[in-house]
């Protein structure tokens, strides 16, 4: 099984490459985006404009995700090395990855709000239905991380042993 183990750090840096590399991509486009909506160009009405911006912001908060779970997936696999098993790594993981994915669908929740308003205001119950969707992640995360404490006080060991590995990647 040790033998298997080096395979799987580089399956996760591979991975976290790809994240990153995705990211990036998403990012070289909502710049695109951006320079369309407010490059010095003629005949392009001030909502077309607007919405392009908006759209840029979207693909920033996707492009922040996938640049979020690179990150996390190099701290947590390939530097430290760790097996998320114990209730304060999974509180500590899960907590990086949805702080990210919240944010993203709430920007993203806007962004449809806005679009959904000016453009095709029929689709105007799925965008609300995206910042729904938002809330109850949140309040069930909230709700995660209230279990998963009580669940800490019984091993107050994996706290400290997370908190040793943190020196890792400072």
């Amino acid at each position: 099984m040790k033998a298997i183990l080096p395979l799987f750090t580089i399956a996760y840096a591979t991975v976290a490459l790809l994240f990153a590399v995705a990211a990036l991509a998403v990012m070289g486009f909502a710049v695109m985006g951006l320079w369309d909506a407010i490059g010095p160009r003629e005949g392009q009405a001030l909502a077309v404009r607007a919405a392009n911006v908006i759209e840029s912001i979207g693909l920033l908060a996707v492009s922040l995700v996938g640049l979020e779970m690179a990150q996390t997936v190099v701290e947590e696999e390939v530097v430290r090395r760790v097996h998320v098993s114990a209730p304060t790594r999974v509180r500590r993981y899960l907590s990086r990855f949805l702080v990210v994915v919240v944010i993203a669908l709430a920007i993203e929740s806007l962004v449809a709000v806005v679009q959904a308003l000016h453009e095709r205001p029929e689709t105007l119950p799925q965008a609300a239905s995206v910042s729904v969707g938002a809330a109850t992640l949140l309040a069930a995360w909230g709700v995660f991380v209230r279990l998963n404490r009580t669940v800490e006080e019984l091993e107050p060991e994996g706290i400290e042993e997370a908190k040793r590995e943190d020196h890792k990647v400072q």
